[in-house]
């Protein structure tokens, strides 16, 4: 199966790239502009492909509020120009195209309600890649994170909680958002196994169970073997910012009719990566312990993904 794949660069990409192997062509956000015509269909002539994997995401929540344009030119525009070509395009996606208000899990036959320009442009990707492709494959994921880190958010949370904390800083973490933080070593193995599935439409995977943020920080201490204390916050949405969804888990009633085999649970997943990462080392320094209940906003989770998401 020659795959093309997009965003390679990034935590599933790189790990895509990983299990295909000589199978992969790999294409990096600096060696393919997904946004150029002529780019696109070199790399198609180039490479020959029976598969297009997208892992290219303008997804930064912040900048696109910013940067409307930019954020349709790549999540909607570059999806349509990749589905058209007249390959089979799975195509990733992002939990934010529900607004997270009602309690129970999202599955892929639910209204999606996006609720900022990020999300909005996602769930237009998802349509572009329906409408314009052949046999297309839409995969929904949540909170991303992997061995290959994120580099344009600084690493991933997991690696940034911990750098916080290993420099002696206070960690206070939002406790009222939900979601399934999602290995992408996991999540890579899963796409493969729905592409061999010959899967189409929409489909949710994600790793199995549930937590908030604060949840999750707190189980990366433990794996990490850090005795830190994380104060509880609150999200707050300021005014022209960011509507992140408080309950961001999805359901996969979809998925599981078509016989694929689930995740393996967030915190199971969790505590191979930090041991596979190498992140259980003992921290030169706790420092101080917080002290302030506020929310923190440079400590504030946002979605972890250089997929989509």
């Amino acid at each position: 199966m020659r795959a093309l794949i997009t965003g390679a660069a990034g935590q599933l990409g790189t790990d895509l790239v990983a299990l295909l192997g000589d199978q992969a062509h790999a294409y990096s956000h600096s060696e393919l502009d997904i946004s150029s015509d002529s780019a696109v269909a070199r790399a198609f002539a180039e490479t020959e492909p029976e598969v297009v994997i997208n892992c290219a995401a303008f997804h930064n929540l912040d900048v696109c509020e910013r940067e409307p344009a930019n954020a349709f030119a790549i999540n909607v525009e570059a999806v349509r120009r990749l589905a058209g070509q007249g390959v089979p395009l799975v195509h990733v996606s992002t939990n934010y195209v529900f607004d997270g208000r009602r309690p129970e899990p999202y599955g892929e036959d639910d209204l999606p309600a996006p609720r900022s320009i990020y999300a909005v442009s996602k769930l237009a990707g998802e349509y572009a890649a329906l409408a314009y492709g052949r046999n297309a494959l839409v995969v929904r994921t949540a909170g991303l994170y992997g061995l290959s880190g994120n580099a344009s958010k600084g690493g991933n949370f997991v690696q940034r909680v911990l750098a916080r904390v290993r420099a002696g800083s206070e960690l206070s973490v939002v406790d009222d958002q939900r979601l399934q933080p999602t290995y992408t070593a996991d999540l890579a193995s899963a796409i493969l196994e729905a592409i061999e599935a010959k899967a189409q439409g929409i489909i949710h995977l994600t790793a199995g169970g549930a937590c908030s943020w604060w949840e999750f920080t707190r189980a990366i201490m433990s794996h990490a073997g850090l005795e830190v204390e994380v104060v509880r916050a609150k999200t707050v949405n300021a005014p022209g910012g960011v509507d992140r969804p408080l309950n961001g888990v999805l359901a996969r009633p979809r998925a599981d009719s078509l016989g694929l085999s689930p995740l393996r649970s967030w915190d199971e997943a969790l505590a191979d990566y930090i041991d596979t990462a190498g992140l259980a080392r003992a921290p030169a320094s706790q420092g101080p312990q917080p002290t302030d209940q506020a929310a923190d906003p440079a400590s504030r989770p946002r979605q972890l993904t250089d997929s989509t998401q």
